[in-house]
């Protein structure tokens, strides 16, 4: 382990799962289901669970580890092995970008989710900020064994897809403020975001029961 990503273990990695997990744990409804796609050490998912006791998640990852403090099952990175309509909520953490087919996955959390999709990625504007997520996912993943093939999506691809499956975002923040100072000022900026897409029927009425805004 380099001295690089020993930093990123002990000054960076405690405080993202700790914000983001605060973060994600608001936008799930009470009570839920939640299916975690990509959930790589369980550490998110626990996170998550210690905020919110009343939900039930459960995780896939196409490398399961050994002593996972969730349950977490193996999947081949396209295709869920989920029912349709299973759980409340699936939840995508850091983990598009690094698939082949990101709308593929998308497509197969919509047939799983009986009410929303919960995403955190990133977001590519230009060079600078590519070659910083480029940067953050090698520290990050490359020991693990995680594929990465740098798909990062401006944030118009990102609304793109949405609307093209249907999917209504009912919340969108590029504000996360994961990295202390000063890494912040390098890390944060707006390369991530956190979203919420909800389902919606033919007639236009959200499937957790609200209507949406025009």
């Amino acid at each position: 382990m380099s001295t690089i990503e020993k930093l990123h273990g002990g000054y960076v990695q405690g405080r993202r799962v700790r914000v983001l997990s605060d973060a994600l744990a608001r936008h799930i409804p009470p009570d839920a289901r939640v299916l975690d796609v990509g959930a790589g050490d369980g550490q998110m998912a626990l996170a998550i669970k210690k905020v919110r006791p009343d939900l039930e998640i459960r995780g896939l990852d196409v490398h399961v580890r050994s002593g996972m403090p969730v349950p977490i099952a193996h999947f081949n990175g396209k295709t869920l092995p989920n029912d349709e309509s299973s759980y409340d909520v699936v939840m995508f953490v850091d983990v598009l970008h690094h698939a082949d087919a990101p709308f593929v996955l998308l497509k197969e959390a919509m047939r799983v989710t009986r009410r929303s999709i919960l995403i955190k990625d990133h977001i590519a504007s230009g060079r600078i900020s590519f070659q910083t997520l480029k940067f953050m996912d090698r520290i990050g993943n490359e020991r693990y064994g995680v594929a990465l093939p740098y798909n990062y999506w401006w944030e118009k691809q990102w609304w793109q897809a949405f609307a093209a499956l249907g999917l209504v975002v009912s919340f969108w923040s590029p504000w996360l403020g994961l990295y202390p100072w000063p890494a912040s000022l390098l890390f944060d900026r707006r390369l991530h975001f956190v979203a919420v897409l909800e389902k919606v029927d033919p007639a236009g009425v959200r499937l957790n029961g609200s209507t949406p805004h025009p």
